[in-house]
C-alpha cells in the first residue's frame, strides 16, 4: 500500500510539475501576444499622429501657396487697371488743356471787346478796329471735339465664380488616407555579406509600375535608396554581419509620378560574413575587397582558398571567369571540405571541382559527365543537397552531401554548402571571381 501511495504521489507531483510548466509556457505566450498588441497599438497611434502632422503641414503649405498666388494675381489685375486708366485719361487731359486755353483766350477777347464798345468816344474807333482784327485771327467758330461717354473706357472686373467650383471639386478630391501601404516587405534571406529582400503587393486595386527600396543601419538616422525598379526582390550587398538594418519599400502606381506611403519598417540582418580569398599566396593579386583574384607573373603555384568556410546548404556560390590564359590539366575550380596545403590542384580528396576543359572531379577521380569548357565570361555554379543513405529513424541516419556543378556562359546559377571555396590554379591573365549569391 505504501508503494502504491508513493507511486501515486510521484505521479501527482509529475502532473503538477507538467501543469506548472504548461502554465508558464501559456503565460509566456500570452505575454508575447500582449507585447504584440502593444506594438500594434503603438504603430496605429504613431502612424496616425504622423499622418495628422503630414496632412496639417501639407494643407498649411497649400493655403500659404494659394494665398500667395491669389495676391500675385490681384496685384497683376490692379496693375492692368492702372495702365488702362492712365492711357485713357492722358488724351482727356490734353483735350482739357486745349479747352481751358480756349476759354482763357475767349475771356481775354471778351474783356477787350467790352472795353472797346464801352470806352471813350475818341478812342472807340481805334479800339474797335483792333478788337475786330484780333477776333478774326482767333477763329471763334473752331471748337475741339470731346469724346462721348460711350467712346471712352468704362472699367469693370470680370470674375468667374466657376473657379470656386473647380477649386472646390479639386480640393475635395485632393489627398487620401490609407489604412495600410499598398506594398509590404515579405522576406529576408541571409546571404554572405548581404541580405536578399523580397516584397509583395497587398492592395489588389493598386497597379505598381516601380518599386523603391531603402535601408539604414539601426544606428543611422536617415534611410538611403538601394534599389528602384520593377522587380520584387533585391540583394543588398556590403552588409556588416550581425548588425541590424531597417528596410522599407514603397511603390509608384502606373502612370503616376508620386510614390505611395512607405511600408512598415522591418529589421533584417545576416550572420554570414562576405566571401574573401586568403591573402598571402604569392601567385595571386587580390582586389581591395579580396573577392576577386588575378593570377600574377609569379612562378609559384598552388591552390587559392577562401578565407573561411562561409557557404552552407541553400546558398549560392558562383564563380565568374573574366579572362583566361593557356589551359593546364591541373587547373580546377570548386569547393572542398577543408584547406589542405601542399596541393597544386583541387583534383584531390574531399573536393569537388571541374577543370578548365569541363571534366568533373570528385575526391580526385574524374567522373563520366562532361561540362562545357571554362572560357572567358563563363560562370560556374555548385548546387548541393543532403542525400539520405539507408532507412531513417528517430535516432538519426546516415547522410552525405551531393554536389551538382554546372558551367554556364553569362548566367548565374545557385550555390553550395558549408564548404570552403577554392579556385583552380589559373594561368596568367585569368581572373576567377568569388561572387556573392544572386
Amino acid at each position: 500500500m505504501e508503494a502504491e501511495a508513493e507511486a501515486e504521489a510521484r505521479l501527482l507531483l509529475q502532473e503538477a510539475r507538467e501543469s506548472i510548466e504548461a502554465a508558464r509556457s501559456y503565460r509566456r505566450e500570452l505575454e508575447q501576444r500582449l507585447r504584440g498588441l502593444h506594438q500594434a497599438r503603438k504603430q496605429i497611434r504613431e502612424s496616425a499622429t504622423l499622418t495628422r502632422d503630414v496632412l496639417e503641414q501639407h494643407f498649411n503649405d497649400l493655403k500659404g501657396t494659394l494665398k500667395k498666388l491669389l495676391d500675385e494675381r490681384l496685384i497683376s489685375l490692379l496693375q492692368e487697371v492702372d495702365v488702362i486708366e492712365q492711357e485713357s485719361i492722358k488724351p482727356l487731359d490734353e483735350c482739357q488743356k486745349l479747352i481751358e486755353h480756349g476759354v482763357s483766350t475767349a475771356e481775354d477777347l471778351l474783356r477787350e471787346g467790352e472795353s472797346a464798345v464801352h470806352g471813350d468816344v475818341g478812342q472807340q474807333n481805334e479800339k474797335l478796329c483792333s478788337f475786330t482784327k484780333k477776333a478774326l485771327h482767333i477763329q471763334l467758330d473752331s471748337l475741339p471735339e470731346v469724346p462721348s461717354l460711350v467712346d471712352v473706357p468704362c472699367l469693370s472686373a470680370q470674375l468667374d465664380d466657376c473657379l470656386l467650383t473647380i477649386l472646390k471639386n479639386q480640393i475635395f478630391r485632393h489627398g487620401t488616407v490609407a489604412s495600410r501601404p499598398p506594398v509590404q516587405l515579405e522576406e529576408f534571406v541571409e546571404k554572405p555579406g548581404g541580405i536578399l529582400v523580397r516584397w509583395c503587393k497587398v492592395d489588389d486595386d493598386f497597379i505598381p509600375q516601380d518599386y523603391r527600396l531603402q535601408y539604414r543601419k539601426s544606428t543611422a538616422s536617415q534611410f538611403e535608396d538601394v534599389y528602384v525598379g520593377s522587380e520584387t526582390e533585391f540583394i543588398v550587398l556590403h552588409i556588416d554581419p550581425n548588425v541590424d538594418y531597417q528596410f522599407r519599400v514603397c511603390a509608384r502606381g502606373d502612370g503616376r509620378q508620386e510614390w505611395s506611403p512607405w511600408s512598415v519598417p522591418q529589421i533584417g540582418r545576416t550572420t554570414l560574413v562576405p566571401h574573401e580569398w586568403t591573402t598571402g599566396l604569392e601567385g595571386y593579386s587580390l582586389s581591395s575587397r579580396r573577392n576577386i583574384a588575378l593570377r600574377n607573373d609569379s612562378q609559384s603555384c598552388g591552390v587559392l582558398y577562401s578565407k573561411a568556410p562561409t557557404y552552407f546548404c541553400g546558398q549560392t556560390l558562383t564563380f565568374r571567369i573574366e579572362t583566361v590564359g593557356q589551359p593546364d590539366r591541373r587547373d580546377s575550380l570548386g569547393v572542398c571540405v577543408e584547406q589542405q596545403n601542399g596541393y597544386d590542384s583541387l583534383q584531390r580528396d574531399k573536393a569537388v571541382c571541374i577543370s578548365t576543359n569541363g571534366a568533373v572531379f570528385v575526391n580526385g577521380k574524374e567522373m563520366t559527365n562532361q561540362l562545357p569548357a571554362v572560357t572567358s565570361g563563363s560562370t560556374v555554379t555548385f548546387d548541393m543537397e543532403v542525400v539520405q543513405l539507408g532507412p531513417s529513424s528517430n535516432e538519426g541516419g546516415n547522410f552525405k552531401l551531393r554536389h551538382k556543378p554546372r558551367c554556364r556562359n553569362g548566367k548565374l546559377g545557385t550555390v553550395p554548402p558549408p564548404l570552403r571555396a577554392a579556385p583552380f590554379k589559373p594561368r596568367r591573365g585569368e581572373e576567377p571571381q568569388g561572387k556573392r549569391p544572386e
